[in-house]
């Protein structure tokens, strides 16, 4: 104890003696260090001056801005909340009367260095017993009053640090602020171009240092969308809701950086997009969603002819004479590979005599001549017969669509089998043995694997290619359309009084456009869009 007491006293004693010259090893004084700013002494070297000596006296606001005023910069500030005189202790203050120093110098000393706790009641008669005066209670009084404690703040490097809303400067490039404040409540707050201020009340306690990690979040973002009516939104995965009428929503409060976002709606392609979104900034996204095609065997039903048509997606087959089948002729030579590069919609039946009623109702086309199995077109749900290459076209035209090339039916006939029939014949097929000697009504027999019904027997149907003898030989890979010039058109499937042998999927006999065969020739339409 009286080796502290010794210490403690030559450390006073140094302490109150007077300033000397500006590079004495002495802390410096008010006035002293005015002079210093006032004279243009560059920051760094005063900086480094008020880190060697400290300084003899203690800061006020009032001051710090009269440095400010007189060119102080931020540095300065900092290196002299940082260097102010340590205050003495509730400890210190005992020992000084134990060790008999006059409570006027005691006084004196509390005055100069500041304490650094808050006097009550007990403590004050505790120095009053030790001898304290009224002048050295005073002076603790005071001195409590304006008591300090350090707090050293870590953040992010130049962030702006602010104890009750008064800046006390920006921290360094490690970002750390170390700073004093007076004992008791108080709201600090950190702030940085683009990020979120933080906020934190915090009380000081005497003898003790607070250290305060301040973390900035970044400041979010927002994403404006525009898209269809009533699309779902989602963003990392995460639903967001749907559109508004008008197409547009708005994703706030989204954190700064990439995010994934999906649009999709009913029959449309989904919409993908790596969206980067900036800082207390509002992205905006139009999001264009295109048709998506429809899924294979989708059937839609055709509001003009009011038929049904099945989606046939895009692929690839062999077209021509199928793998073993021996009954293949010439013109079915040679089997090639041909693909399909787009979807199309394809009647799942052949037109009936309804759909063509309307047809005819509509244009003012004559019905053809009806069959002695269909007396008078009685029958709705019957194939349409007697109907050359002009009026199927003209019918397809009128329902939206039109023939469908030789290889778009082939394709879809198959329904991805390699067979010369994609089934038994007579699960599948109206054909000579077991037809009755007339058409039957759509629909009857197994659909294939695209879910076609009557693509063999029943009745021959036309399709839009000229005839070549030879243009299988050099029919090209993609998308083949038979020849540019010829007089004769091609019918595939078979009809209700067919062979078996015509009843194959690879059989195309040639006709005349004007060619109508009273009995069996029928039509099915395909189309590229088809509303739902």
């Amino acid at each position: 104890m009286k080796l502290c007491f010794l210490m403690l006293m030559m450390f006073l004693a140094v302490m109150a003696q007077p300033v000397t010259p500006q590079r004495a090893e002495k802390p410096l004084a008010k006035a002293q260090l005015m002079d210093l700013v006032k004279a243009g002494m560059e920051t760094p070297e005063l900086v480094k001056l008020i880190r060697e000596h400290g300084i003899d006296f203690d800061l006020t606001d009032d001051y710090l801005q009269a440095l400010r005023n007189a060119g102080a910069q931020d540095p300065v500030i900092q290196a002299l909340r940082a260097a102010r005189p340590k205050p003495l202790t509730k400890e210190q203050v005992l020992e000084l009367l134990a060790g008999h120093v006059p409570s006027e110098r005691a006084a004196a000393l509390v005055k100069q260095h500041g304490v650094d706790f808050q006097v009550d009641d007990q403590y004050l008669d505790t120095l009053r017993l030790a001898g304290a005066d009224d002048t050295l209670i005073a002076a603790l009084r005071e001195a409590s009053a304006a008591a300090t404690a350090q707090v050293v703040v870590e953040t992010s490097p130049n962030a702006e640090v602010y104890l009750d809303s008064e800046l006390q400067g920006r921290a360094n490039a490690q970002g750390e602020l170390a700073l004093r404040a007076k004992l008791g409540a108080h709201t600090l707050k950190v702030s940085l171009a683009g990020k979120k201020d933080y906020q934190q009340s915090l009380t000081l306690v005497g003898g003790q240092a607070a250290k305060i990690e301040a973390q900035l979040a970044d400041v979010p973002g927002s994403i404006k969308l525009r898209t269809l009516a009533g699309a779902s939104i989602l963003l990392d995965g995460v639903s967001k809701g749907m559109t508004d009428a008008n197409g547009e929503l708005v994703l706030g409060d989204v954190s700064p950086g990439p995010h994934e976002l999906r649009v999709s709606a009913p029959e449309k392609r989904e919409y993908l997009q790596r969206v980067t979104v900036t800082p207390g900034q509002e992205t905006r996204v139009e999001a264009t969603l295109q048709d998506a095609p429809p899924s294979p065997r989708q059937v839609r039903a055709n509001p003009k002819d009011g038929l049904k048509y099945v989606w046939i997606p895009p692929g690839t087959f062999t077209m021509g004479c199928s793998p073993g089948d021996s009954e293949c002729s010439a013109e079915e030579k040679p089997a090639h590979q041909v693909t399909i590069t787009k979807g199309f919609w394809l009647g799942q039946t052949v037109v009936t005599v309804g759909a063509y009623k309307r047809f005819a109702g509509a244009t003012g086309r004559q019905m053809p001549r009806a069959p002695k199995f269909n007396v008078g077109w009685a029958n709705d749900a019957m194939p349409i017969v007697t109907v050359n290459w002009d009026d199927a076209t003209a019918f397809c035209g009128w329902a939206g669509g039109r023939l469908p090339t030789e290889a778009e039916w082939e394709y879809a006939a198959r329904g991805g089998s390699t067979e010369a029939r994609y089934g038994n014949l007579d699960e599948i097929a109206w054909y000579d043995k077991n037809s009755g000697e007339g058409t039957h009504e759509v629909a009857q027999k197994r659909a294939n694997g695209f879910g076609l019904f009557d693509m063999l027997g029943n009745v021959w149907e036309w399709v839009n290619d000229r005839y070549g003898e030879n243009y299988y030989a050099a029919s090209p890979e993609r998308d083949p359309r038979g020849p540019d010039r010829g007089g004769y058109r091609v019918l595939r499937g078979g009809s209700w009084d067919s062979v078996p042998w015509f009843v194959r999927v690879s059989v195309h006999p040639r006709f005349g456009p004007a060619f109508r065969y009273f009995h069996g020739v029928g039509v099915r339409c395909a189309r590229e869009v088809l509303a739902p």
